[in-house]
C-alpha cells in the first residue's frame, strides 16, 4: 500500500523543517501544549500539525469545488447560495431568502430575477396568503446540482462506510469539535461583521455535499 500523501508545512513554518515534522517543544513546556510557530515572520500562530494543514487544504478545496458546481450552473456565488437554501427548503418568501443570504430585500430580488431568468427558479402565488410570493427552485436545476455534487457525496460515503465503526466515532467527535470553533469564531464576530447588502460576493457560498 502506498504511503499517505504529506500536506506540507504552513508557510511560516520553521526554516528548514521537513514537510510534516512537528515542531520541537520547549524545555519544560508541557506535554500535549500547543507550540507557536517560530520562523522568519514569526507571529505567535499556534501549529496544529498535519491535521491543521488538512483541514486548511479541505477548506480551500471546498471553496474550489463550490465554485466548479457554480460554473456548472452558470451562476455567481450568491446566487449559488441562494439556490442551496431554495433546494434545502423547498421553496422562501423573498423576505426569508433575503434574511438567510444576509442581503437587503433589493439586492434579493435581483438574485431572484437572475435564476428566474436562467431557469433555476421560478416565482408562484403564497399557498396561504395570495398577497405574497414564494420563490420555488427547478426541478431541472436540482437534478443538475445533484449531479454535480455527486462525486464528493458518493465518495465520502464510501470513504465513511469503509471505516471502523469506531474509528467513525472518533472522526465524528473530532468534527463536532472543530465545528464548535467554528461556530464559536462566528458568533463571536458577528456583532461586527456586516454585509454590503448588494448582493455581490461578501462571503464563500454554503452549497455544500449534504452529510452521509
Amino acid at each position: 500500500m502506498a504511503e499517505p500523501r504529506k500536506s506540507p508545512l504552513p508557510a511560516s513554518a520553521p526554516t528548514g523543517s521537513p514537510a510534516g515534522a512537528p515542531v520541537a517543544a520547549p524545555v519544560g513546556t508541557p506535554a500535549g501544549a500547543v507550540q507557536p510557530l517560530v520562523g522568519d515572520n514569526d507571529i505567535g500562530l499556534p501549529y496544529s500539525g498535519e491535521i491543521g494543514t488538512q483541514l486548511r487544504e479541505f477548506v480551500v478545496l471546498s471553496r474550489a469545488f463550490e465554485r466548479q458546481v457554480g460554473q456548472a450552473l452558470a451562476v455567481n456565488p450568491t446566487d449559488l447560495s441562494a439556490m442551496e437554501h431554495l433546494i434545502s427548503a423547498g421553496s422562501l418568501t423573498p423576505s426569508e431568502l433575503s434574511r438567510r443570504l444576509d442581503i437587503s430585500t433589493a439586492a434579493t430580488t435581483l438574485v431572484v430575477d437572475r435564476l428566474v431568468a436562467l431557469g433555476h427558479a421560478r416565482r408562484e402565488a403564497h399557498a396561504s396568503d395570495r398577497r405574497k410570493v414564494v420563490v420555488l427552485p427547478a426541478a431541472k436545476s436540482v437534478a443538475m446540482a445533484v449531479g454535480a455534487l455527486m462525486p464528493v457525496i458518493g465518495g465520502v460515503a464510501t470513504v465513511t462506510r469503509d471505516l471502523p465503526p469506531e474509528e467513525r466515532a472518533v472522526i465524528a467527535r473530532f468534527l463536532s469539535r472543530v465545528l464548535e470553533v467554528y461556530h464559536g469564531a462566528l458568533d463571536g464576530g458577528a456583532a461586527g461583521a456586516e454585509g454590503n447588502g448588494d448582493g455581490t460576493d461578501t462571503a464563500a457560498p454554503r452549497f455544500r455535499p449534504p452529510a452521509s
